[in-house]
């Protein structure tokens, strides 16, 4: 069964190795660790007993957040870990009084814009080049709702 929960210590190698595994350029253990004492930092782990199987990861001023990372184990993709903890984000940011999510998608991932779609996120620009290894152009992605 996945549970969902607030990001900590224990997760952070755990967390660096899902980076290694679906990203081309992924984030080091020290950038994760920072997030812990980040103020404006909202981390969310998916785990299954004590392996972690997804992350998502946020940072919010005022009413708007931003996702800065979400991945999913590639064995547990296509079971509802990426949208169990997009909820989960969503709720926790409601109740820090924030109206609005924005997010960067690599233009090619089909798989990830599909799941955003699906849950109200619309197109609201795109930065030329954003993305390396390989090079490619990120969509912005913006959700909004009433609190």
């Amino acid at each position: 069964m996945i549970n969902y929960v607030l990001m900590d210590e224990s997760h952070v190698l755990q967390i660096a190795e899902l980076e290694k595994l679906c990203f081309s350029d992924p984030w080091s253990v020290n950038s994760i660790t920072y997030e812990l004492t980040n103020p404006l930092s909202t981390w969310f782990v998916a785990v299954d007993g004590d392996r972690v199987v997804g992350y998502i990861g946020s940072q919010a001023v005022m009413d708007e957040a931003d996702i800065m990372n979400v991945a999913v184990d590639p064995d547990y993709r296509r079971q509802g870990v990426a949208q169990g903890l997009i909820d989960h984000l969503v709720e926790v940011l409601k109740t820090k009084g924030v109206v609005c999510l924005f997010l960067e998608v690599r233009a090619s991932n089909e798989s990830a814009i599909n799941l955003y779609d699906k849950n109200g996120f619309l197109q609201v620009g795109c930065r030329k080049n954003y993305y390396h290894n390989p090079k490619e152009d990120a969509l912005i992605l913006r959700k909004e709702w009433k609190l």
